[in-house]
């Protein structure tokens, strides 16, 4: 007999809703607390901004290559089991942040952060997908996406501002409490999975899985800007508190971190582009998002608090509109190993945030800003390369299938 799918306005339907909502927050909110954190860190350990990024580096590295082993170990753990288990670890983890005493301490809790974040977006959507009513499956899947977005911007913004009141240890510390608040109530809310189907493939199976997406003509591109976009925004921001931070603009650590509200245009960037994308084909917007992303970028050359902050802007809106467009691309185009594609954007993805992350550290500790725009502007060039070249890959015959939501930082 078929298990019935959780449906709307049932009380299962409720309990998963605000569960994965929690989820998605707590994710997000525990990888880039430290963003608005790393000029705090670059002088509380006496580090250089390249070294001080790796507090974040190392997450999003050790995040990317759990990815696709996470989601093996969900076959053999469970959906719910590997969520409720990766988000409890986490929030451990966090608490004990503000007792490290050595610089390396702090880097290998961060580290470990990164593999048991990996967890939850390696399964969230699949989770959602098995066990939602398809009538309930939309709502459910836009929620879990209002969450990713949310608790990246609000973990920025409140490790941000307590910490300039209480300092980081104290804000560190509260910001993971909550996040244990919210693992105790997935772990009371989350339902059981009922239609759970085993999928326990090798390594042999995996590698084919994974070897077809390579053998199209636009994934390995769609992988390609998925790297450079990632890298370039996330270098972006996290030597934008480092320039502001120094004279002439002197702005306090609680300023800083509300710069990141502007994610909230992101977010509403990113469904715009979607209907947008859907009306005029991928090709023609594609190209003109990852340009709007790097006119913003090359805004904030501009010595003006206003002037920074508009690029900023502009470049979030630019980012989201076309890491939402890629990434839905990368769902519709996979024939073969469709969740292995999404994985392996993932993966770039994160790796693009640790390696041009940390290299920007390293230009701006020799050319300031301008050396932060050789690295961030430099990718979102050759990522607007990439985007012209995808405008004359051969489009694949249209099937239909259901959307997928992108993933967002």
């Amino acid at each position: 007999m078929t298990t019935p799918a959780i449906s709307r306005g049932t009380p299962a339907f409720v309990r998963a809703n605000i569960a994965f909502f929690l989820s998605a927050f707590s994710v997000f909110a525990s990888l880039y607390s430290v963003q608005p954190l790393l000029p705090m860190f670059a002088q509380y350990w006496v580090r250089d901004a390249g070294t001080a990024s790796l507090a974040l580096s190392a997450t999003t590295a050790t995040m990317a290559f759990a990815l696709i082993s996470a989601s093996m170990l969900a076959d053999r753990l469970g959906r719910r089991r590997l969520i409720v288990g990766a988000l409890l670890i986490t929030a451990l983890l966090g608490m004990l942040l503000p007792f490290t005493q050595v610089w390396w301490q702090l880097i290998t809790l961060r580290t470990l952060m990164g593999l048991t974040l990996a967890g939850i977006p390696a399964v969230a959507m699949v989770y959602l997908s098995e066990e939602m009513d398809p009538d309930a499956l939309g709502f459910s899947m836009g929620l879990y996406i209002g969450g990713t977005a949310l608790g990246g911007m609000a973990g920025r913004v409140i490790s941000g501002v307590l910490s300039d009141f209480l300092g980081w240890r104290l804000g560190t510390g509260i910001l993971a409490a909550l996040i244990l608040l919210a693992a105790i109530s997935v772990a009371v809310l989350l339902p059981r999975p009922r239609a759970f189907v085993r999928d326990p493939i090798g390594v042999v199976e995996l590698w084919r899985r994974c070897r077809a997406s390579f053998d199209d003509a636009a994934l390995p591109w769609l992988f390609a800007s998925a790297f450079l976009l990632m890298g370039s925004f996330i270098t972006l921001y996290n030597y934008a508190g480092f320039r502001l931070a120094l004279p002439p603009f002197a702005l306090s650590h609680s300023a800083i971190a509300a710069i990141f509200l502007v994610y909230l245009l992101g977010s509403l960037a990113s469904t715009w582009a979607g209907g947008l994308s859907q009306r005029l084909g991928r090709r023609k917007v594609f190209w003109a998002l990852v340009a709007l992303m790097g006119t913003g970028m090359a805004i904030t050359l501009v010595d003006d608090t206003v002037v920074i902050i508009a690029g900023l802007a502009i470049a979030t809106m630019g980012f989201f509109a076309a890491h939402g467009v890629a990434s839905a691309w990368v769902t519709r185009r996979a024939r073969v190993g469709k969740a292995q594609a999404s994985a392996i954007y993932l993966v770039a993805y994160y790796l693009g945030a640790s390696i041009l992350g940390t290299l920007g550290g390293y230009a701006w500790t020799a050319w300031a800003w301008p050396g932060v725009m050789l690295v961030c502007g430099g990718a979102a060039l050759l990522a607007l390369l990439v985007a012209i070249r995808l405008v004359f890959v051969t489009p694949l015959p249209m099937v239909e299938m259901p959307p997928q939501p992108p993933t967002v930082s």
